[in-house]
C-alpha cells in the first residue's frame, strides 16, 4: 500500500507540474497549439483538432529531460 501511495502522489505532483508550465507557456505567448504542423478542421456541425506539432515538441522536450535524468541517477 505504501508503494501505491507514492506512485500516486508522484503522478499528482508531475501533472501539477505540467499544468503550472502550462499556465506560465500560456502568458508568456509560448505558442503552444499553434505550431506549424497542427492540424484544425472546421465544418458546419463539428470541429476536429489534432496538435501534431506541438506532440512533437513535448516528445522532443520530455525525451530530453528524461534522458538527462536517468544519466544523473547514475
Amino acid at each position: 500500500m505504501h508503494e501505491a501511495g507514492k506512485a500516486i502522489l508522484g503522478i499528482g505532483l508531475t501533472l501539477v507540474v505540467i499544468g503550472v508550465v502550462l499556465l506560465v507557456a500560456g502568458r508568456v505567448g509560448l505558442p503552444l497549439g499553434r505550431l506549424p504542423g497542427d492540424m484544425a478542421y472546421k465544418g458546419k456541425h463539428v470541429s476536429v483538432y489534432f496538435p501534431l506539432g506541438t506532440s512533437i515538441l513535448i516528445s522532443i522536450v520530455l525525451t530530453l529531460v528524461f534522458y538527462l535524468l536517468s544519466r544523473f541517477r547514475r
